[in-house]
């Protein structure tokens, strides 16, 4: 069995491009997976995340999502300390 790889944004990107000239050449999506060493599933979710991004706009959405999950924590770490609101007494 061999190991899991993360690619980079732009390796993706590459990967995506190289299967479309595969495809465009006559090949079918699993010998195109086998070339580019990945599964089909894997094709597949890069597709629908990647479709019709150059590498540059891939890197900036994933810094983007990054971005994202780090002010998301860093509000809930913010609110999960907070005093219960107070309510002003008639």
């Amino acid at each position: 069995m061999t190991t899991r790889k993360r690619h980079t944004p732009e390796q993706v990107v590459r990967k995506l491009t190289q299967a479309d000239r595969l495809l465009t050449d006559g090949k079918d999506i699993a010998d195109v997976c086998r070339e580019l060493q990945v599964s089909e599933q894997t094709y597949y979710r890069w597709r629908n995340q990647f479709g019709g991004l150059k590498a540059d706009d891939a890197e900036r959405l994933k810094d983007f999502e990054k971005e994202k999950r780090a002010s998301a924590s860093r509000n809930a770490a913010a609110g999960s300390g907070s005093a219960p609101p107070r309510h002003p007494t008639p």
